[in-house]
């Protein structure tokens, strides 16, 4: 469509008030700051588009570089703080000039809600706020918000190679996201997520007081621990028990393709996996690959990685595989027994005999543009479903789509669906997320919108198979297209239901009602953020 030239001068006009707008609310909120502000420092702490590093500092843990585009809304200023006072000001100063405000961890939204708004805002982010502090006397250790997986098991190895933590797999995912959405590793099925094991907090409310679990209450200390990052406050650290494992223990994997039965070994594994010792973890993950050996015309095959920790010796290892699963046709050469940081090394996709130091390295992993979407199964997919879903795959270039699938069982299994907000526990048998590259590389976006509409018809093959009444996701791999809240203004019970009871179930009217009383004017808010219960817009 044609604009008239007689609507020139006033869309000119509109976007110079826009600007002019955007710089002045920039300029209140960084007098604020500066007013406020108990840092000498405090420059080297704030990025705005003025400073010649801000895209560095926006772009440092965007870790899907979906949101990584030009015309992704960019936030106004970044402030990375090293103190809780530091943060404290921030809260009042995105208050006093009305600025929304995103909290950033690690930056591994999968809609990027910690760095992208569609109304003005600043970024929080927390990369600063990283220690660990481990007490070997009561085995516990405060973690702040900014920590990695990596750093946090680097740094409790450093402690004692007696414990670990049930966190997640890849190094670089911060910790913060990770336990307030619950939090799943290697682990979980001898220990439980990641939250189950936060004993404490460190709460900066939108008053700006710092509380703990016994000023907070256990209410609102139950709803940080799985009901989503950015709802409730800013969790600027975290008291978690540290777990014990043993001196050595074993990991391996094996890769196998369809022209060795992987979908006769897959289905059988869907019901083994869950069922088996506590101790051993066997997760899948599954691509497209080229192979000679493929029978297919363009040579394409499913692959399927099998990759498992097991607490304890390899020759266990064995014995119950060979019992269990003979069809994976596992043998010694297979499996690595190693220390249980080797084994963090290792499913951080290192070599894994690499120096745990890697670990700390926050920006080594690769970061692809993406769209993911998650799903709890009960019951195994049949052979027919399999075979089905593996078409779909076949539909994208090799390595441009990726299956995950986590057993539950063990733990999960002794755990009640209310203990936190997260409610997938007993009868799953695993949880199931898939994505697809949107972007091959960051400047070409040709594929984006064919990738897109290929995961929503993946999504809506699964149906039959997967959780239903609601439809199950996890709220650590959110995903928008399942409903949002407004903007601005209020969000209905009824609106933010179609998500919210799809990510906590059972557990999402008492989300709302301690939201509704911690933040009651919905001050942390973002696209899916628990809503405030109001009389106006839920009548």
């Amino acid at each position: 469509m044609k604009l008239s030239t007689s609507l020139l001068p006033f869309l000119v006009l509109l976007s110079t008030f826009y600007f002019s707008f955007s710089a002045t609310k920039s300029d209140d909120f960084l007098k604020c700051l500066a007013k406020s502000s108990d840092s000498t420092n405090l420059t080297k702490l704030i990025y705005t588009p003025a400073n010649s590093t801000f895209d560095d500092a926006l772009i440092y843990s965007i870790n899907n570089l979906r949101f990584a585009q030009a015309s992704t809304p960019k936030p106004l200023v970044i402030v990375t703080p090293t103190t809780e006072s530091q943060i404290q000001n921030v809260i009042y100063c995105c208050k006093k000039t009305g600025l929304e405000m995103r909290i950033r961890s690690g930056g591994h939204s999968f809609e990027g809600f910690s760095y992208v708004s569609s109304v003005q805002f600043i970024v929080l982010d927390l990369r600063n706020i990283n220690k660990v502090t481990a007490d070997m006397s009561t085995a516990t250790a405060w973690v702040d918000s900014g920590v990695t997986n990596g750093e946090l098991y680097y740094y409790i190895s450093r402690a004692t190679s007696a414990y670990g933590f049930p966190s997640g797999l890849w190094s670089n995912v911060g910790v913060g996201g990770i336990l307030s959405g619950g939090g799943y590793g290697m682990l979980r099925r001898k220990y439980g997520l990641a939250a189950d094991q936060v004993i404490d907090a460190r709460l900066i409310c939108a008053d700006g007081k710092i509380l703990t679990r016994k000023t907070m209450g256990e209410n609102l200390f139950w709803a940080i621990r799985g009901g989503g990052g950015g709802s409730f406050g800013v969790v600027v650290s975290w008291r978690v028990n540290l777990v014990p494992v043993p001196a050595v223990v074993t990991v391996f994997r094996v890769f196998r393709t369809l022209e060795e039965d992987v979908t006769n070994t897959f289905y059988k594994w869907q019901s083994v996996a869950p069922v088996l010792p506590k101790e051993l973890d066997i997760r899948c993950n599954g691509q497209v690959i080229l192979s000679n050996s493929s029978t297919r015309s363009d040579k394409k095959t499913i692959q399927m990685n099998f990759e498992s920790l097991y607490l304890g010796r390899a020759s266990e290892v064995l014995e119950i595989m060979g019992e269990k699963l003979p069809e994976l046709g596992l043998v010694r050469e297979d499996l690595i027994e190693v220390s249980y940081i080797q084994a963090m090394v290792f499913f951080s996709q290192f070599p894994v005999l690499e120096r745990p130091e890697i670990l700390l390295n926050k920006t080594i992993l690769p970061r692809p543009a993406f769209k993911g979407r998650s799903d709890f199964f009960k019951k195994p997919m049949p052979v027919e479903g399999l075979l089905g879903l593996w078409d779909y795959m076949f539909q994208l270039p090799d390595n441009q789509a990726f299956l995950q699938f986590t057993p539950y069982g063990g733990r999960m299994n002794e755990i009640s669906e209310t203990a936190l907000p997260f409610p997938y526990r007993a009868g799953y048998l695993y949880m199931f997320n898939f994505f697809a590259v949107t972007c091959p590389t960051r400047e070409a976006c040709a594929e984006e919108t064919a990738r897109l509409d290929w995961v929503r018809r993946v999504d809506s093959y699964l149906t039959p198979y997967v959780s239903s009444n609601p439809r199950s996701a996890y709220v650590n791999y959110v995903n928008v297209w399942m409903g949002q809240n407004n903007p601005t203004g209020s969000t209905s019970y009824a609106q933010a239901s179609k998500w919210g009871r799809r990510y906590f179930g059972v557990n999402f009217d008492k989300l709302v009602l301690i939201k509704s009383l911690a933040d009651p004017f919905n001050f942390f808010r973002h696209e899916q953020s628990i809503p405030v219960f109001s009389l106006w817009s839920d009548m």
